[in-house]
């Protein structure tokens, strides 16, 4: 972060005046005597970090200035530097938020060190909530903003309010469905019922039933009249998934209600007219189980008048960040959000997804579901993933935290999140008290 913002606060105008020629490097630094001025700083302009003494005299001391700027700046990182260093106060801080602890007389190196670290944290949750805002701008279809899907949302857009039939293709679990169901939230039938169709679990001889419908008695079993999905679909959108695997019977009656608007029953004979858009979707090439006569070409021209491909995840690696951003929401223990390394986003961009959107979701809920810390590294996720190459992640060691001090720091956000009922935090951590302790008085990197 070249262009950072920095407020330091401290009553020793010589202790100032270091920290600031040590801070200066890495952007424009902001004095405060106390935290009376501090808070006058703060409710100035936003700050990126704050440097703050914890023994100042009154009013207030450092714990003040650390719970005014949770109040005002809440994603901004505080350190919190002392020349009375005791393992009670850092705990009393590092509870209360503050990013870390760092105690006088200055090591120049421990608090470069930790600066950068804090401003690398501000950026990420800058960029985190960016991601977060592409997820919920996204609820409706896929997670990314990568040019390939750019271009299937401006095809959605402009498809969604027509009536003709869609075609969508892609591998398995590239997110078809979603796409599918975007379409009809998107649509003048959006009141209307959505009903989707795995035509890939259905045996042929049940295929016809349910599609159209049958009547009492037209086959063993039939005990009663039944309304097909195109009955129950009328008014809105029926969504026929894997529509290469329906064999050539059905395939015709398909093609029939495409060209007139209205289906059979099976045992029936009056024809039953229907309101229903089809959107169809596939993972075969359609046009070769043409050539190979397994698939009716009329049909073919009649499914795709709107043609929707989506790309698979190995093609639009730049939206995975988004996506574990998003699937880490979703499976996130007691609703709190777990810390995803650089090095984790690293590694599950460097492989392949042979099982795309699908894939990466699975993945990143077995790593929660076995991850006890709150922080998902490359050590969370099985091979081949986690025993990848690491010459792509190589340079992104740097400066960042252990995993012991990143633990240290989820503990205790998590500790603030349940108001400091450590019984619930142990809970929710899925820890016993004992091992609570241990995370929160794991002393921060370089302080041992």
């Amino acid at each position: 972060m070249s262009s950072a913002r920095i407020l330091v606060v401290d009553d020793d105008p010589q202790a100032r005046d270091l920290l600031q020629r040590l801070l200066g490097p890495l952007g424009a630094v902001t004095q405060a005597p106390d935290p009376r001025r501090a808070t006058e700083r703060i409710a100035e302009g936003a700050f990126d970090l704050v440097l703050t003494d914890m023994a100042m005299p009154e009013p207030g001391d450092g714990l003040k200035v650390l719970h005014e700027v949770k109040a005002q700046l809440p994603d901004t990182p505080v350190v919190v530097v002392t020349a009375f260093g005791n393992i009670e106060g850092a705990l009393d801080s590092i509870q209360q938020g503050a990013f870390d602890y760092l105690a006088k007389p200055f090591d120049v190196d421990a608090i470069l060190r930790v600066a950068r670290r804090a401003l690398e944290q501000k950026r990420l949750v800058e960029e985190n909530r960016s991601l977060r805002q592409q997820v919920e701008r996204g609820s409706l279809m896929l997670v990314g903003r990568s040019p390939a899907l750019l271009e299937v949302y401006k095809q959605v857009a402009r498809a969604a309010a027509s009536n003709v039939p869609v075609l969508i293709t892609g591998e398995t679990g590239t997110g078809k469905e979603m796409v599918a169901r975007a379409l009809h939230k998107r649509s003048p039938r959006m009141n209307g019922p959505f009903i989707p169709v795995d035509c890939g679990a259905i045996t042929e001889s049940l295929m016809e039933s349910e599609l159209f419908g049958h009547a009492k008695g037209s086959f063993t079993g039939a005990s009663g009249t039944r309304r097909g999905v195109f009955e129950e679909a009328s008014g809105g959108t029926l969504f026929l998934d894997e529509i290469g695997d329906v064999g050539m019977k059905v395939q015709s009656q398909l093609l029939r209600v495409l060209q007139e608007g209205e289906i059979r029953r099976v045992g029936e004979s009056i024809p039953v007219k229907v309101d229903v858009r089809v959107v169809a979707a596939t993972n075969k090439d359609l046009k070769a189980r043409v050539a190979e006569g397994l698939f009716r070409e009329d049909l073919l021209y009649r499914l795709d008048v709107v043609h929707l491909h989506l790309p698979p995840l190995r093609e639009r690696s730049e939206d995975i960040p988004a996506l574990v951003e998003h699937f880490a929401g979703r499976h996130a223990r007691g609703g709190v959000r777990p810390v995803v390394t650089p090095e984790a986003n690293a590694r599950l961009a460097a492989y392949d997804w042979p099982g795309n959107v699908r894939q990466l979701e699975n993945v990143v809920a077995r790593a929660l579901a076995l991850n006890v810390t709150g922080v998902l590294g490359p050590q969370d996720f099985p091979e081949p993933i986690g025993d990848a190459s690491t010459t792509k992640m190589a340079g992104l060691a740097g400066d960042m935290p252990s995993l012991a001090e990143l633990s240290r720091r989820y503990a205790a956000q998590v500790l603030q999140h349940v108001g400091g009922n450590k019984s619930e935090a142990a809970r929710l951590l899925d820890v016993d008290r004992k091992t609570l302790y241990k995370l929160l008085e794991a002393a921060p990197e370089g302080e041992s």
